[in-house]
């Protein structure tokens, strides 16, 4: 830590602020003598012969404050099952908690008490079935990650397939299901709600299993596809919702020091495109605009030929270096929306590093050795096109960039999920982005827990935010990561483009002053420590941030180029929410009207002397959030 940021941090803020309360008793299952295989499960305490396998650096080292081989979480969730032996479990965990830690150690019980005979891995990709495999040995487990048909080798204890392999040959695996008792363990499962087809070969397959133990880090789905072998309940407003067996969010993670806390650095700036019709529209990002301006201006940020993502790329560089002094291995990733931008991308890296990236294009053998490569080494720099979003396992990557429009909460989830991976406590992540409304919201909202909900009742007029295009969802998760045409139907051309450094957001709470790229104001975000406690990552963002504004009183006004307020006063929103706040306003000065007797006109004017700023037509949404707060505090009065 620079002596400035030790200055900065107090002394109260020491390893184990804000650790968790009220955890079970921990277990150890290392230190146990072996049950014998004729004990009754029911009937004892947890072991297991392949836990004497698990390496302390399993799946990477257990942050501090966690038990011996398991993590407090996995060790409760491990408890519960032993005691209540149901067939299916479904576990939702965070991304970076050890999901695949907890369920081979079950899995592991499981064979060892022989209330199971064999496992079947179900995994999302061809990567993540190798990558199940791997983690299997590690433990004594043996799965065939090649296995396609035919009976199976006796030195394997099981197999590790994909989603789409098992809609293939899905009566395939249900006879070995029916020859031999089988666990089942459906990682990801909300993949299998991916398809009408995927969910019924699933049922199909896996309908005779003797256990079946469903996992996943994002339950939500952006459709109502029920999801197999996951149970429902209904609520008191009639609405249907997934039902988890054990759930431990990223709140309580960051809490136990199992997960890294996010800091989110978003940046703005100006944006040029001409329309099919020929206009030139010039706009800027995270001002209110129409659903297709935000989605024209998005995609001009992210043109490799604009000054935007050079500007961004050059900060998360920077961001990376500062994060290595404490971090030495910690390496960056670069999401894109395709393939000509990831080697636009790569090319920009070079050309700003002085060193190549590693650019991974789609989900084949090549690509999945790459992948490998580069979280075995201390390269700096990776390129994938959406397929490191979800599953992939680099517990080194701690800086990353979201280059791509993708905008559904579900994918923002799992590409966050890449960086969270704590081997160690108080490292953290940083992720930037571009200022846009909906993405701001979902930084803003990582630590809400989510449920898959089967009923979505509509109200008149109501959007959905968790109803975003199926399809795009789809398009985001493919296995390959073909050209599929897109960026030849844009109705649109980028012509040029900015970058302005917007704020930082953390916890929920949102810090930091416009600043220029390569300004001392943006030094002091970027520069931020890449190892720090929670509670020293918020009182730091606090400080800095109030030494920001003191120097904006001590300029004069003419010196100051960039909006100067703080960003709490900067609410980004989008065109239909400044549009109810504009009547919100209105609604509160017709009722102070009504109270006061003064005309519109005059208390209009009125707020605009008090608060400042222009009309209420051309005023941004936070100078008409402090009007409304100021007309009920006037209202108040005269009660």
């Amino acid at each position: 830590m620079t002596p400035l940021a030790l200055r900065e941090v107090t002394a109260s803020s020491r390893p184990g602020a804000g650790r968790g309360t009220g955890r079970v008793a921990r277990l150890s299952y290392a230190n146990r003598a072996h049950l014998h295989a004729s004990e009754s499960p029911e009937s004892e305490t947890v072991t297991t012969t392949a836990s004497h396998h698990l390496s302390p650096a399993f799946p990477g080292r257990a942050p501090w404050g966690t038990a011996n081989k398991l993590r407090a979480w996995q060790q409760a969730a491990m408890d519960r099952y032993v005691q209540e032996q149901p067939r299916d479990f479904l576990a939702v965990a965070t991304p970076g908690a050890g999901k695949t830690t907890f369920a081979l150690t079950l899995a592991s019980w499981l064979l060892h008490h022989h209330v199971v005979q064999q496992v079947t891995v179900v995994a999302p990709t061809e990567h993540l079935k190798k990558q199940w495999a791997a983690a299997a040995a590690r433990i004594g487990i043996k799965l065939d990650p090649e296995y396609s048909a035919g009976p199976l080798s006796k030195e394997y204890q099981g197999v590790a397939v994909t989603y789409a392999g098992v809609g293939v040959r899905p009566m395939l695996h249900r006879n070995r299901c029916e020859q031999r008792k089988t666990l089942v363990i459906l990682d990801e499962i909300h993949h299998a709600g991916d398809s009408k087809s995927w969910g019924e070969a699933c049922l199909e397959a896996f309908e005779p299993a003797t256990r079946r133990l469903a996992l996943t880090g994002t339950p939500f789905r952006s459709d109502t596809n029920p999801i197999p072998f996951v149970t429902y309940e209904e609520g008191n407003d009639g609405i249907r919702r997934s039902s988890a067996d054990y759930t431990y969010g990223y709140g309580n993670a960051l809490a136990d020091g199992v997960v890294r806390p996010v800091i989110f650095l978003s940046y703005s700036g100006n944006m040029r495109w001409r329309t099919k019709a020929g206009d030139e529209v010039a706009a800027r990002l995270g001002e209110p605009m129409t659903k297709d301006a935000v989605s024209q201006a998005w995609r001009t940020a992210l043109d490799p030929r604009g000054d935007w993502m050079p500007n961004v790329l050059r900060a998360a560089d920077q961001r990376l270096t500062e994060v290595r002094k404490a971090i030495p291995d910690a390496g960056a990733l670069v999401i894109a929306s395709d393939q000509d931008s990831a080697r636009a991308y790569a090319k920009l890296i070079r050309e700003i590093t002085g060193h190549g990236a590693t650019v991974v294009l789609s989900d084949d053998a090549g690509a999945s050795k790459r992948i490998d490569e580069f979280s075995e080494g201390d390269d700096r720099w990776m390129v994938a096109v959406r397929m490191v979003s979800e599953g992939v396992d680099v517990p080194r990557l701690a800086v990353g960039v979201y280059a791509t429009t993708i905008s559904t909460p579900l994918f923002f989830a799992q590409a966050v999920g890449r960086f969270v991976r704590s081997r160690r406590r108080g490292e953290t992540a940083s992720v930037f982005l571009p200022t846009i409304p909906m993405l701001m919201g979902f930084a803003n909202e990582m630590e809400v827990e989510r449920d898959h909900v089967l009923d979505r009742p509509k109200k008149e007029g109501e959007e959905d935010p968790y109803a975003e295009s199926e399809k795009e969802l789809d398009e985001a998760n493919k296995q390959q990561d073909e050209d599929t045409g897109e960026q030849d139907m844009l109705p649109f051309e980028a012509l040029e483009s900015d970058a302005v450094f917007d704020r930082v957001m953390y916890n929920g709470a949102e810090f930091g002053m416009q600043a220029h790229p390569g300004s001392q104001e943006e030094q002091d975000y970027l520069g931020i420590p890449g190892l720090l406690e929670p509670d020293q990552v918020q009182l730091l963002l606090q400080k800095r941030q109030a030494r920001q504004i003191q120097h904006s009183r001590q300029k004069p006004a003419e010196e100051a180029d960039l909006l100067e307020l703080p960003a709490e006063r900067r609410p980004v929103v989008s065109h239909k929410e400044l549009m109810e706040l504009r009547k919100q306003l209105n609604t509160m000065v017709g009722a102070y009207v009504h109270q006061s007797g003064k005309p519109h006109g005059v208390v209009h004017t009125e707020l605009r002397r008090v608060c400042g700023g222009p009309p209420s037509a051309e005023a941004t949404a936070g100078q008409i959030r402090e009007r409304i707060k100021k007309v009920q505090e006037w209202a108040t009065r005269m009660r």
